[in-house]
């Protein structure tokens, strides 16, 4: 007889409405169909806690905790301790606790870790106890990207966290019976990191519900500015997608509105910071912040863009985008582990000049976009169903012959 599952997750798994709680939220729903899950996790803010009884009925138990550590005392604790930041952010003795009560007290034979940040609440386990590791991306290459592009003193904090995380990441993997990213690049990167060979280190690649990201639903009308439409989407508050946002409004939009006054590129998202604001003061940007339906920007859109400069795995918002049957144009960064053709599918640009060259070049001629829309969506149905990616997991987790339990949650996607 199979035991119960031990989940582990950084931050609630619903609704899943933003990149992390999207891919974790899946996961999460497809370990219930296999087994009883017991779930611990933090929750980011007072919302965040209320979104906990949607899970409960779906769980065998929860715990679910407010993170209260701020990024100072985060750094205060890191330093004085040797460890990474991002360990020292997430800890909390009421998850130990929670974790060595639920191994002693239920059937567990299998823990299921999503981020490298909760890998440190999982104390040596007994034999007969699996433990998969989702790192989902190499955060450890992600704070070096940052130390690259950032001027002292962050240069040398991002540097200190990428050697920290990265030890970390490789101890944690060799601790783990499985360690799963969500591209082959990513998990061919850590490869390469931590010694470590393909039996052990493997992909677990992002879905799509599209299902719900279908340009044949019933979504929602925005207004729509007057002249063309350029959308950008993402989480507004995550460096990388700030970054993006800035680079595409003062690199390329200028050279797209010489040649066409009328093209406005919206920055779709929750959490603005104020740089994202001040963008919004500008001729031709608007900045949304959180929106009802994020499917009512894409529907909307000429053009769909991802010009991310730092990008680690796949990004959602491309798969998203495509779902919907939009023209995108994503940088390099942000193309890296999608399966589909430049061209194709989609466009891919080198830098912030071929972007601007791109969205006019689709924005003269729409019967391109259209065609390129339908090839996006028909890509995204054929290789990016959720069923399809996380399949593995009953492998992975010692249960491919489990009958499927039916969820007790209606899921909701946003």
């Amino acid at each position: 007889m199979m035991g119960d599952i031990l989940f582990l997750a950084h931050r609630i798994p619903y609704p899943p409405d933003r990149g992390d709680k999207i891919r974790s939220f899946n996961i999460l729903k497809k370990l219930c169909d296999l087994a009883t899950v017991h779930l611990a996790t933090f929750a980011d803010d007072d919302a965040d806690m209320a979104h906990a009884e949607a899970l409960r009925p779906m769980l065998g138990s929860l715990h679910v905790e407010k993170r209260t550590v701020s990024k100072a005392v985060g750094g205060i604790r890191a330093m004085l301790s040797g460890k990474p930041i991002s360990l020292t952010l997430f800890d909390s003795s009421e998850i130990r606790d929670f974790v060595s009560r639920t191994l002693a007290t239920e059937s567990i034979d299998t823990v299921f870790v999503f981020s490298g940040q909760m890998a440190q609440f999982v104390p040596d386990l007994p034999p007969g106890i699996r433990f998969v590791m989702d790192f989902a991306d190499v955060d450890s290459a992600k704070f070096a990207s940052y130390a690259q592009s950032s001027q002292v003193p962050m240069r040398y904090v991002h540097a200190r966290e990428a050697r920290k995380l990265a030890a970390f990441e490789t101890e944690t993997a060799r601790r783990a019976d499985a360690s799963l990213f969500v591209s082959e690049a990513e998990a061919a990167l850590f490869r390469r990191e931590a010694g470590l060979g393909a039996e052990r280190v493997r992909a677990l690649e992002n879905g799509i519900d599209c299902a719900f990201f279908d340009p044949g639903a019933e979504i929602p009308a925005i207004e729509r500015p007057d002249g063309p439409l350029v959308v950008f989407t993402g989480q507004m508050d995550y460096r990388p997608n700030v970054e993006a946002a800035a680079s595409f409004a003062d690199d390329a939009l200028p050279i797209i509105r010489l040649q066409n006054p009328h093209v406005t590129f919206a920055i779709v998202g929750r959490n603005p910071t104020g740089e994202v604001e001040r963008l919004g003061s500008r001729d031709g940007v608007i900045v949304t912040g959180g929106v009802a339906d994020i499917r009512s920007w894409l529907a909307a859109a000429d053009v769909v863009v991802a010009p991310l400069r730092i990008a680690r795995g796949i990004q959602n918002k491309v798969l998203e985008a495509m779902a919907m049957a939009r023209p995108v144009i994503a940088s390099r960064p942000a193309f890296e582990g999608i399966d589909a053709t430049p061209g194709r599918d989609l466009l891919v640009a080198d830098t912030p000049g071929e972007e601007a060259q791109l969205v006019l070049e689709l924005l003269s001629n729409s019967p391109m976009g259209e065609v390129m829309g339908q090839a996006a969506r028909k890509r995204m149905l054929k290789r990016y169903v959720w069923d399809e990616t996380l399949a593995p997991l009953a492998a992975l987790t010692g249960r491919e012959r489990t009958t499927y339990r039916k969820l007790k949650l209606v899921e909701t996607s946003g």
